[in-house]
């Protein structure tokens, strides 16, 4: 029987099913993986970080709450990786991550989710180190649809349903999702206040008791999230597509223990129009046009911490993105080649405010961000050609960027850069290739980086930075076997002025600075069937980072979030056509590759044992139990680098542990 093998590591999946229950798969190719089905498999949560760190060697969690946690990709995270939602670009509006661009889409609504490593996306802005490129759900012909309910440990609770039909012109789509969750336990058994409370008995400053949390806001649930979104497409004719999607997201009292503050709310909206013609002419086999606006809406505050019960401080943040593509596809010269050109306007804006708790009167304190503009025009072209065992891709892209800030005290800024890259694949046969690919590709500094401002009015950004270039080379081999697969990747990445936090106390300024870096790492990740109902499947990746240039008044030479080597496997059963069990394992090294002087700690090496069964019925019902964190251990996988800012005496930094024991059952009907 052909079946489609099913698996939670970045490995290729070769053979195909007629019947098999529905698992996450990853199409593996050089350095893009595409990780499918997120919607039906990742039934815990609806956060896409936490599916992407169980699901992909190279990426590991930044654990910040509940929900709403952020990726590290091969020791890059914020604006080194570029995350777009159906091509549209999504910035969370928090200055301190609690919003990264991953929290705006659920899982429940997402398709596949395609990784692309190192510098070879010439198609968007400051596509650094790495691309996110997030695909959700499209509108079908027939009337389909699913409702799912999932409960779990920690009072979590999430209903999510979608539907979706229409007739050969138009189809629509409607989705929808609400998840709330109480204060999860960690392997020692404490929630989020108990975690906090503990570390500040630890440190050496009573200032740290002021946040904690309250008396009446100790139990307090963790989060509370609603997704909603719809879709309508149009076919025209069979050459003319119009592509319609609204997306809108609302998160209610997200609780982020070890920060100063918690989230009031964070609320996101996607508008995105695309829309496609093919066979124009011989000079146009296909041309897409795109406009997107998105918005994010995050005030973060002291209101449940003992320090805001008579007057409480919020950090009140928007951002909004709009963008434009362009984009012709032709067959020339022996070649498929693209080239278009896009634009996109962001806009940052950030106010400290103080509000009284018996008057309810606000009062508006100073800017943090002052409504800075981040002015983009890039124009692009890529090509694709086949030359007898030779694929050969390439790209260039040149970007020029305005920065312009309303701040009377902080100079605009001007960025222009030309990225570039070659791509080659070498199929020695049915069964071996090879692939090299070398490029290089910048970003600008974002606002934060540049002019972010603290409430005692000293400026943290460096309005003086360089945009940072990467200069990466990738080199792998893929081999196939009658009964599974394996492939080796490795890269190396020099960082020209990469910006970097310097958290050195002497330095009361200024903190974010430029110096030059390298990276390199080593991945493998193999598959193996023994029989039809058995799959196995391996995924191990090791990376180092190194500083060639120091920042202001410092000697250590590790570069700081280089998480250590990190394994993910997986075993799965088929016992009949309808029901498999899997047992996977995520595992991680000792963390003690760290830089100390800017707040890293050394970690200890975990291993988790994750157990899940699922039933499929011909009715359409489905249910699937699982335990994660079997053994309930008790551990950490998000150090505490000081460009996050955490709960801290100065020398002693909050750590949060990952969830214990966790238990969940879903039940969903498909029709």
């Amino acid at each position: 029987m052909r079946r489609t093998i099913y698996l939670s590591l970045a490995v290729i999946a070769t053979l195909q099913a007629e019947e098999v229950l529905e698992d996450i798969t990853i199409v593996d190719n050089g350095t893009t993986q595409i990780v499918k089905n997120i919607s039906g498999e990742e039934l815990k949560s609806a956060d896409l970080a936490e599916a992407l760190h169980k699901n992909v060697p190279s990426i590991s969690l930044i654990r910040r709450s509940g929900i709403a946690n952020d990726i590290i990709l091969r020791g890059q995270k914020r604006d080194n990786i570029n995350v777009t939602i159906d091509g549209a670009k999504i910035y969370g509006a928090c200055v301190n991550r609690m919003d990264p661009p991953t929290s705006h889409v659920v899982t429940h609504a997402i398709s596949d989710v395609e990784v692309q490593e190192g510098p070879f996306d010439v198609e968007e802005f400051g596509a650094l180190s790495g691309s996110v490129k997030i695909k959700t759900k499209k509108p079908t012909k027939e009337v389909h649809g699913d409702i799912s309910l999932n409960t779990g440990s920690f009072g979590y609770q999430k209903a999510s349903g979608t539907i979706s039909g229409g007739t050969d012109k138009v189809r629509v789509l409607f989705s929808a999702s609400n998840e709330t969750g109480e204060q999860y336990e960690d392997g020692n058994g404490d929630n989020f206040a108990e975690q906090l409370e503990n570390y500040t008995t630890s440190t050496a400053s009573a200032a740290d008791d002021n946040f904690v949390y309250s008396t009446a806001n100790r139990n307090k649930d963790a989060f509370e999230k609603t997704m909603y979104m719809g879709k309508v497409f149009v076919d025209f004719t069979p050459d003319q597509a119009l592509e319609f999607s609204y997306t809108a997201n609302r998160s209610d009292n997200i609780l982020y223990p070890s920060s100063k503050m918690d989230a009031l709310y964070d609320d996101s909206d996607i508008l995105n129009l695309q829309y496609s013609v093919k066979n124009l002419s011989k000079y146009s086999k296909k041309l897409d046009m795109q406009v997107y606006n998105s918005k994010v809406e995050h005030p973060m505050s002291t209101k449940y911490r003992n320090a805001g019960q008579t007057q409480y401080m919020t950090h009140f943040l928007t951002t909004e993105m709009t963008g434009a593509k362009i984009k012709n596809n032709v067959d020339a010269f022996g070649q498929d080649i693209s080239y278009g050109i896009d634009g996109s306007k962001r806009n940052w804006d950030g106010q400290y405010k103080m509000t009284n708790v018996a008057s309810g009167a606000v009062n508006n304190m100073r800017k943090s961000i002052d409504d800075v503009d981040t002015e983009n025009v890039g124009v692009f072209v890529k090509s694709k050609k086949t030359m007898g065992k030779v694929d050969l891709e390439m790209g260039a892209r040149y970007d020029d960027t305005s920065i312009d800030t309303q701040s009377l005290t902080n100079q605009d800024n001007d960025y222009n850069a030309l990225s570039a890259n070659i791509f080659a694949n070498y199929n020695l046969n049915e069964n071996t290739k090879y692939f090299a690919g070398i490029g290089k590709s910048s970003r600008v500094p974002d606002a934060r980086e540049l002019y972010n401002t603290k409430t005692t009015g000293a400026i943290n950004g460096n309005p003086n930075l360089n945009q940072t270039t990467n200069y990466e080379l990738d080199l792998g081999i893929e081999k196939d076997y009658d009964n599974g697969s394996m492939k080796v990747k490795t890269f190396y990445s020099k960082l020209k002025d990469y910006i970097y936090y310097n958290g050195n106390p002497a330095v009361t300024a200024n903190n974010f600075e430029n110096i030059d870096a390298t990276i390199y790492g080593l991945e493998i990740s193999g598959s193996y069937m023994p029989k039809d109902d058995i799959y196995l499947s391996a995924g191990l990746a090791y990376k180092k980072g190194e500083k060639d240039t120091q920042t202001t008044g410092q000697t250590n030479k590790n570069l700081a979030e280089i998480t250590p080597l990190k394994l993910n496997a997986t075993a799965a059963y088929e016992y009949d056509e309808n029901g498999m069990v899997e047992a996977s394992i995520i595992a991680a090294d000792r963390w003690d590759s760290i830089d100390s002087e800017n707040g890293e700690q050394k970690l200890a090496g975990y291993g988790v044992v994750n157990l899940k069964t699922t039933r499929s019925f011909d009715n359409g019902l489905e249910f699937t139990l699982g335990v994660d964190n079997v053994l309930d251990k008790n551990y950490a996988t998000t150090n505490t680098y000081k460009d996050l800012i955490l709960m801290t005496d100065g020398s002693n930094t909050m750590l949060i542990n990952e969830p214990g024991r966790y238990m969940y059952l879903n039940a969903k009907y498909q029709f």
